[in-house]
């Protein structure tokens, strides 16, 4: 039994120790294949740093307002006789929108009217008769104030009869009517909302460093997510009177021209301040960076000598990044004018991978 129990395990070995020493053969023989074969070469696109001129330039988020906007209003309670508007429409100033009822208002005149009539013949005819003195002065003077406070009073109505008739305040259009015909209104009901297009005001903050950066008739260019690939232009035209202690920002104000009147009040977007003075930066493609919470870096592409062969090399790089601008990167550190960096192809590279250069992808 014991004989046998041995043999067994004599046969056991002998199977295990073929089928392990077969591998660690394999394991040699593909380690000696891999240490003959190349390293493989990754084909990557590349730009060059290189130095560009760029006016300095500042940048906020901008809301856009009305230079003429307000909320069309009665300054007198009444009911709704007459609407003279469509939602959406386009009035010049002065133009009828909404008609209150002034039933009363004209009856009064009529009467106030004939009230007038009669104090102008009474003046008329005492005027007279005091030219031959057959009058005295004072029914002269009690005449005379009497015409003049039914001609005060015709003014005074003639007044509530305008703004019972209540009309656009200046050109612009007209947003959604709230109101309908025969609907009691009462003083500030808003009826519709009047905005002007064209010019748009764009209200934005700075920081206070920025303050010696921007004055009145400073440049502007606005861009918003609305219109994509738009821009339109402007210029600043007013600066907040104080500093915000809170924030330590300035609040500015620029004109936007809209000649089409395709922005609306109420839009916000993106706002560049244009400096007139240009300065030198150094920049590589924004695809170029790879961020990092540990710094980011490029790919820079380095020509060095293997076996007797010179190989361009893929050597991660730390670099400073600043300001961008129309698909391009400022680099603070890092880099210099002329040095070659990795734009497309990272994700299949590790510090030292062997590149070659697309021919249709080299800057």
């Amino acid at each position: 039994m014991k004989k046998a129990f041995v043999i067994v395990i004599i046969g056991l070995l002998i199977v295990f120790g073929g089928i392990f020493g077969f591998k660690a053969f394999v394991d040699h023989k593909i380690a000696e294949a891999m240490a003959h074969t190349p390293a493989p070469v990754v084909t990557v696109s590349a730009a060059r740093a290189e130095i560009t001129h760029w006016h300095p330039q500042l940048r906020a988020v901008a809301s856009l307002t009305a230079v003429q906007g307000v909320d069309v209003t009665p300054q007198i309670a009444g009911n709704v006789t007459a609407i003279h508007f469509h939602s959406g429409q386009y009035v010049q100033a002065g133009t009828l929108l909404v008609q209150i009822d002034d039933s009363n208002q004209l009856a009064e005149l009529a009467s106030d009217q004939a009230q007038l009539r009669l104090a102008a013949s009474n003046l008329h005819r005492t005027r007279k008769l005091i030219a031959t003195k057959a009058a005295s002065q004072s029914l002269l003077d009690s005449d005379l104030a009497s015409y003049q406070i039914d001609r005060a009073a015709i003014k005074n109505i003639r007044a509530t009869l305008n703004k019972l008739a209540i009309r656009a305040p200046f050109s612009g259009y007209l947003g959604i009517r709230q109101v309908n015909v025969g609907q009691y209104l009462t003083p500030g009901t808003k009826i519709v909302d009047l905005q002007s297009w064209s010019p748009l005001y764009a209200n934005f903050t700075l920081p206070q460093s920025d303050l010696r950066n921007i004055q009145v008739g400073t440049p502007v260019q606005l861009e918003t997510d609305a219109l994509p690939g738009q821009t339109f232009s402007g210029k600043v035209t007013a600066l907040g009177s104080s500093i915000n202690s809170s924030t330590r920002q300035i609040d500015v104000q620029a004109t936007i021209d809209n000649p089409k009147n395709q922005l609306r009040p109420g839009l916000f977007g993106q706002l560049t301040v244009v400096r007139k003075q240009e300065e030198n930066v150094l920049v590589i493609p924004v695809s170029a960076i790879s961020y990092n919470t540990f710094g980011d870096y490029v790919y820079l592409i380095k020509k060095e000598k293997k076996a007797d062969k010179t190989q361009e090399v893929a050597v991660q790089q730390v670099v400073k990044p600043g300001k961008q601008r129309d698909g391009m990167v400022e680099i603070l550190s890092g880099l210099k004018p002329g040095d070659q960096v990795v734009t497309a192809g990272q994700v299949k590279l590790v510090n030292g991978s062997l590149v070659t250069i697309s021919p249709d992808k080299q800057g």
